[in-house]
């Protein structure tokens, strides 16, 4: 399996996602179907199935953490001298040329990337686009509903 690259706030996210699924989750959900199971007849005991279900996707959940944080490739982003080049962990300040709406991202791991916190994938199409380029370079993003223009109005790595 390839090393996945990880910013240390990623790793800090994992890490704590990690240990909240076994000391807080797994405890409840166990807890659930031990009193699910106390109320008899399995077959037809929807808490009970619920309860397992919820223990399935939570082992999942652990198991895929572990793996990712074993094989990951922890990169400290305010250590990288890229100066405005864009590289992995680089906070980008764009604005958009045809509708002039600013954005920032920071262009993370996959296993880290959430759109809703603006951390965007190594591997998406928005960070392939940006990934080289420097502070007052423009982007070009080919996308399904046509081709955004960006221009780049800062670089950092904090």
């Amino acid at each position: 399996m390839k090393r996945a690259p990880l910013t240390q706030a990623g790793v800090e996210r994992l890490r704590n996602e990690l240990e909240r699924l076994k000391s807080v989750d797994r405890p409840r959900i166990i807890q659930a179907i031990a009193e699910a199971r106390a109320h008899g007849d399995l077959k037809e005991n929807a808490e009970y199935h619920a309860a397992r279900e919820q223990q399935g996707f939570a082992e999942g959940r652990i198991q895929a953490i572990e793996a990712a944080l074993s094989f990951a490739e922890i990169i400290d982003v305010s250590k990288l001298n890229a100066g405005t080049r864009i590289v992995f962990g680089a906070t980008v300040d764009l604005v958009d040329l045809d509708t002039d709406e600013e954005v920032t991202y920071q262009i993370v791991g996959e296993l880290e990337a959430d759109i809703k916190q603006n951390l965007i994938s190594v591997n998406s199409p928005m960070a392939r686009a940006l990934i080289g380029k420097s502070e007052g370079d423009t982007a070009e993003l080919v996308a399904a509903r046509g081709t955004r223009n960006f221009e780049i109005a800062g670089v950092r790595y904090a």
